[in-house]
């Protein structure tokens, strides 16, 4: 999105392809590639995602308040008969972290608070860099002056490496991400849609535009690829008033965020435009990105270069004839620019940039079969496409570091996620093929209990707790169970 404001224009320019997906549109002639065998990087291969359906709505039902309450019944029981504490692993406690429907925790703050969110791990709630600098491995980047970034596994979800995760800074149009994921789903490709006067109203001064023409009919495709690739502010308007309008797509946001538990973001305005009290977080953006790269038409639209957009109708020798012009990615990593080059591996997934929020940026990115995500908010240093060039940095120390470093945190599934996607074969107990062990347990406990004590009570109780503790023990698994993203390492050669 194209923010224009004095003193200090916005700007949104996002273009980029991810190599584990085959491009949608080809790269321009004259792109420069990063990488290949001069720089000792892998080689130009392409990947594609398998077609994986949006997550089922489930009945939700939060198994961390079902920890919590077990906890606390087990703390009335003898201390002999606790179950062994499990290895601590960063969870996610929506206690942790204050509503982002209050006003006063959505500020964004000059400096980094000194409480942050501990959503992912309590090292992610620290201030400044954290990483586990052990022998052999890679020292981080000394010239990376973004205000917030994090670096993650895609597919496993661990985090391994962050500064100012939870900071909650103005997001620009990375926001579209949240947009895309939330509404994308609901409408088919191929419906269309004729463009009145209200679609386009409201839109913010100096906005970013495809340019969508009122007038006239565009599908869901089009619009798709005018949000991804030009960051249109007026392709985000025209499908949320699609979608019963923005108030009802801003709720839809907010809502789906808390899904995600990206507790840090309030969404004011669909479009990532900014307004008071709009804030994210670079954890919440990696997450975002995450939830939609699981949506095949999310991989195509945030993956394509370039396409040939639908114009304005003419009249031709008295027949109707519409043109079309070129629209191209504005993700430099993916496209490729003057002073950046195309990261091999890159898949995506947006870029952003207004007057409140600087530079902003969520990729994904792949090589040897390992998936990265990075996000990079606001770069101090004021050069020409520096958000990139940290990205790129950022990212190649990850794949640097891969093998070799300990997580500082995960990103957290979410809340809605099936059992089953959350790793197919697997069970509460971790184990394939069904989770009824653990329910004959606990009443068999019981049984046994009650014949070895005549009264039956403390018995029965303890049988009780013990049976409680295993469904805990269960619950915890299916917390901090990995959320993997489709199958990203089905190769083929690039075109």
């Amino acid at each position: 999105m194209i923010q224009l404001h004095t003193p200090k224009a916005s700007r949104n320019q996002e273009t980029g392809r991810l190599s584990f997906m085959s491009p949608v549109s080809p790269s321009s002639p004259g792109a420069r590639v990063r990488g290949g065998v001069g720089d000792g990087t892998s080689g130009p291969w392409a990947c594609t995602f398998s077609s994986v359906p949006a997550p089922l709505q489930t009945t939700r039902r939060s198994l961390l308040v079902l920890s919590a309450a077990l906890s606390s019944l087990a703390l009335t029981t003898p201390v002999a008969l606790a179950a062994p504490s499990p290895t601590p692993t960063p969870t996610t406690s929506a206690t942790t972290t204050p509503s982002p429907s209050a006003s006063s925790s959505v500020t964004p703050t000059a400096t980094p608070p000194a409480n942050m969110s501990s959503v992912g791990g309590t090292r992610l709630a620290m201030a400044g860099t954290q990483v586990n600098l052990t022998a052999g491995v890679p020292v981080l980047p000394k010239d990376v002056t973004a205000r917030s970034w994090i670096v993650s596994d895609a597919e496993s979800g661990a985090v391994l490496a962050a500064h100012n995760a939870h900071w909650r800074l103005p997001p620009a149009s990375t926001l579209k991400m949240l947009f895309a994921d939330t509404v994308l789903p609901k409408f088919p490709k191929t419906t269309e849609h004729k463009v009145v006067a209200s679609d386009l109203a409201g839109m913010g001064a100096g906005s970013s535009v495809v340019p969508i023409k009122q007038g006239e009919s565009y599908t869901v495709h089009d619009l798709w690829l005018g949000v991804f690739l030009r960051s249109g502010n007026d392709a985000v308007h025209v499908l949320s008033h699609m979608n019963g309008g923005v108030d009802k797509t801003v709720a839809d946001m907010n809502a789906h965020a808390q899904d995600l538990q990206a507790l840090d973001t309030r969404v004011v305005t669909p479009d990532g435009y900014d307004e008071p009290g709009q804030v994210s977080s670079a954890y919440d953006l990696t997450l975002f990105a995450r939830s939609g790269l699981q949506k095949k038409d999310f991989r195509e639209y945030c993956s394509t270069v370039s396409v040939k957009f639908p114009g304005e109708t003419t009249k031709v020798k008295g027949k109707s004839v519409r043109g079309t012009f070129e629209i191209r990615n504005t993700n430099r990593l993916l496209s490729g620019d003057s002073d950046v080059s195309v990261y091999p591996g890159i898949a995506g997934v947006k870029n952003g940039n207004t007057t409140n929020a600087g530079a902003t940026f969520t990729g994904v990115a792949e090589r040897n079969g390992k998936v990265l995500l990075v996000t990079v908010m606001n770069p101090e240093k004021d050069e020409h496409n520096e958000v990139y060039k940290e990205a790129a940095k950022i990212l190649d120390w990850g794949f640097q570091a891969d093998g070799k470093v300990q997580p500082v945190g995960e990103l957290v599934a979410p809340k809605n996620v099936p059992q089953a996607s959350a790793q197919p074969g697997a069970t509460a107990t971790g184990e394939a093929g069904g989770d009824t062990a653990a329910k004959p347990s606990a009443s068999s406990a019981a049984s046994a209990s009650e014949e070895d004590d005549g009264s039956g009570g403390v018995g029965i109780a303890l049988a009780i707790v013990g049976g409680l503790l295993v469904l805990l023990a269960g619950a915890v698994f299916l917390v901090n169970r990995r959320w993997p993203l489709p199958d990203l390492v089905r190769r083929r050669p690039r075109p």
